[in-house]
């Protein structure tokens, strides 16, 4: 980080934040007239449970909308005033959970998700967060039982995106791919809120995305945006397509316009990659620094975004002894396999490759499909001297997804040509 950089991106940041929402969504959203009816009834009634319970609902639909981490906190404030007036309102509880599972408390999300549902075992949505709290925690066999449960109660939108999302973990594409598509018609017929139905869209998209369909990833992000205009989630997806489509401008824009809703780490530094791949690296060197602003902006910040702002230091070669303690952090906290995924790569990263394989196995058990850990594993097998693996592995990445990464899918090329010419001499993490 540059000693002028931190004084414009704080300003830079604040500005985003700002005028983000209504750039995006053009205006007042259904979610901002609740928390004003909300707010107007508890100035005339302040202990009224319900009321802050409707407040913190409010809030927590406002910080899907925007992708603004705020909200959670304004969210948590109104629910934790409810149920101190209401102490046996299981929405409320449930709500709290939701808010905790996305500020990435798990224990205590599942810990009020549990007493919801043992006040009402008929709260399908209560389920829900628990089983999502389970998943991220990597507890894949408790998370199917719970999403099981869910389902037998009330099989629609919110119950098959999240077994989605099980499927899609343990490489059942095509199982996950079936589930999101019948949620979408059941949340177009029942009239679910259009962020959700978003959501949803959005995520079958992303499973196309990542095996490599184009055409149908494309598809699904411009339905997305159709549904909810602005969605950061599809104008990013969308920026995604068009880089690998080679349309660098217009995934430029995109990314921009994704950054414009909410500044994620994860936006910020693909926009950062692709302007480094364009030759653009001064603009790139700026959007670098301002990903490891927002990574550490605030202790919610660093509790969100660990895991983006490690895998930043790790796939641009900087940081390495803070990626490694960041990904064991992480692991103490999440346990999925993303998490054993991050260990493993900070671990080859640092030149312990030995223990980065132990880790990869751990990422691969569950059978995910996904170009990512792939390539990963392959680097791993490369600098352990399996090169036979390694190959495995990187074709495996390619024929996944050839477009997986904007820098690593031409580094899995180059190292996939080494191996056939032990001659050549490529550069990557760490020597053969």
């Amino acid at each position: 980080m540059t000693r002028g950089a931190w004084g414009v991106i704080p300003v830079a940041l604040m500005l985003l934040q700002a005028v983000g929402p209504a750039l995006a969504e053009g205006g007042p959203t259904p979610a901002d007239a609740r928390v004003r009816a909300a707010q107007l009834l508890l100035r005339r009634h302040p202990l009224d449970a319900r009321a802050h319970h409707q407040l913190g609902d409010a809030y927590v639909q406002k910080a899907r909308e925007t992708g603004d981490a705020k909200y959670f906190t304004l969210a948590e404030e109104a629910l934790r005033k409810a149920i101190a007036i209401e102490p046996q309102s299981s929405g409320a509880i449930r709500h709290l959970a939701y808010v905790l599972y996305s500020r990435h408390a798990f224990q205590e999300a599942s810990a009020e998700a549990e007493k919801a549902i043992a006040m009402d075992p008929t709260d399908s949505h209560a389920l829900g967060i628990l089983g999502d709290a389970q998943l991220e925690v990597g507890r894949y066999a408790e998370a199917k039982r719970t999403y099981q449960r869910m389902i037998a109660l009330d099989e629609g939108l919110y119950a098959l995106s999240r077994r989605a999302g099980l499927r899609s973990v343990r490489g059942d594409v095509e199982g996950a791919v079936a589930d999101l598509e019948r949620a979408i018609e059941d949340g177009k017929a029942t009239g679910r809120p259009a962020e959700s139905v978003a959501w949803v869209q959005w995520q079958l998209a992303t499973e196309h995305w990542n095996v490599g369909r184009l055409d149908a990833a494309e598809a699904g992000y411009q339905a997305a945006l159709a549904t909810y205009p602005g969605y950061h989630r599809a104008l990013a997806g969308l920026a995604h397509v068009r880089a690998a489509q080679g349309r660098s401008d217009e995934a430029v824009a995109l990314y921009r316009r994704a950054i414009e809703v909410v500044p994620q780490p994860d936006y910020v530094a693909a926009l950062g990659d692709l302007l480094s791949r364009t030759g653009r690296h001064e603009e790139a060197r700026r959007q670098y620094e301002l990903v490891e602003y927002i990574g550490r902006l605030s202790a919610l910040n660093q509790a969100l975004y660990n895991r983006e702002l490690a895998s930043f230091y790790l796939d641009h070669d900087t940081q390495l002894d803070a990626a490694l303690a960041l990904a064991r952090r992480e692991l103490e906290i999440r346990r999925d396999v993303y998490a054993h995924d991050l260990l493993a790569w900070a671990l080859y990263k640092n030149g312990q490759p030995d223990a980065a394989r132990e880790a990869m196995a751990e990422a691969l058990r569950q059978g995910t499909r996904d170009a990512r850990l792939f390539f990963h594993a392959g680097m791993i097998e490369r600098a352990v001297g399996n090169g036979r693996e390694a190959a495995r592995y990187l074709r495996l990445a390619l024929d996944t997804n050839p477009h997986f990464h904007p820098l690593h899918a031409d580094e899995a090329r180059r190292v996939l040509d080494a191996l056939a010419d032990p001659a050549a001499t490529v550069m990557s993490g760490v020597a053969p």
